[in-house]
């Protein structure tokens, strides 16, 4: 593994709700990274433009699924998911992002279910896309390995677990609208190595509870990330990891850091866009692969970045 030649990362905890949308930054130096406090995104629009401006190349991570399982992908009928995403919400398709609000209107061009808890059960998602079982609608990458559990499908809309709101945002306010201004996709556009070195933004999928482990961050028994008192206890270790690893961190990074992120309702949102940002660095730099070394090069189901069950 070696280090790659992105001057700029930057992570989004990302959700359909803007006030619940967190980004973290650090910028190459020369003596290593300079980390900067999650601050709100804001609008979206002006969020892009600042991503696709200087400096460059910059690697941006986004917690949302970038990809559909290939059982779904190849009933399209399109050749993968690059194309498809520029036909999904249009046409034929116009109806792609409106979450199904009965079991009978799930289908392949309405696949999100359900639009409100009323009775709703995974069998009526299984049912609709004509699968055996829920596990048939999920991609290799949100399966069980020995290192992470299993993610939930897509196409699930409600649940703590759930992200298939936050895949629909996405998508249509960020990865189209990004990949028409020029960004790269990783892993569909190629091998991350060549991608950063075309000088351009390039999007790839995170998932911040997968990079906890990764830099060193833990919650004891019963704790969690929704907590001050835990957040706190838990990055405890960060702080001198980092020094250790020529990663500055700003002023206003470090009383983050030492204040557990704050006491108010969103300091998990701002704790998931920081942690999965240090997950991003570990990749970079070469300390962690970015894919394992078997996967294939996807046309539909993309991956998560570090993942490597």
């Amino acid at each position: 593994m070696h280090s790659l030649p992105f001057i700029r990362l930057v992570h989004a905890d990302w959700s359909k709700t803007p006030a619940k949308r967190w980004a973290a930054q650090a910028k190459k130096s020369e003596v290593g990274w300079e980390v900067e406090a999650p601050r709100l995104v804001g609008p979206v629009d002006a969020f892009l433009r600042t991503l696709m401006q200087e400096p460059q190349p910059t690697l941006a991570g986004f917690d949302f699924p970038i990809g559909v399982p290939a059982s779904f992908g190849q009933k399209t009928g399109f050749s993968g998911f690059i194309e498809a995403i520029e036909h999904f919400g249009s046409g034929p398709w116009s109806r792609f992002y409106d979450v199904a609000e009965r079991a009978e209107e799930i289908a392949l061009h309405r696949p999100f279910y359900p639009y409100r808890p009323s009775s709703t059960r995974h069998q009526h998602l299984v049912d609709g896309h004509g699968v055996c079982e829920m596990s048939a609608l999920m991609r290799q990458c949100e399966k069980v390995t020995r290192e992470s559990l299993a993610a939930c499908s897509l196409f699930w809309t409600l649940g703590p677990k759930q992200v298939g709101k936050a895949a629909i945002s996405g998508w249509r306010e960020v990865i189209r609208p990004a990949r028409r201004a020029g960004a790269l996709l990783w892993p569909f556009d190629g091998q991350l190595l060549s991608l950063s070195q075309a000088g351009k933004l390039v999007i790839c999928e995170t998932y911040p509870a997968e990079a906890y482990g990764q830099v060193d961050v833990s919650f004891r028994s019963g704790g969690g990330k929704k907590k001050q008192d835990y957040r706190r206890e838990a990055t405890s270790r960060l702080a001198s990891r980092c020094a250790s690893h020529a990663i500055k961190l700003s002023d206003q990074m470090r009383n983050t850091l030492s204040d557990g992120f704050g006491a108010k309702n969103n300091g998990d949102d701002a704790f998931d866009a920081a942690i999965g940002l240090f997950g991003m660095i570990e990749v970079v730099e070469g300390r962690r692969e970015a894919s394992p070394t078997t996967m294939n090069v996807p046309e539909w189901e993309g991956w998560i970045l570090g993942r490597l069950g």
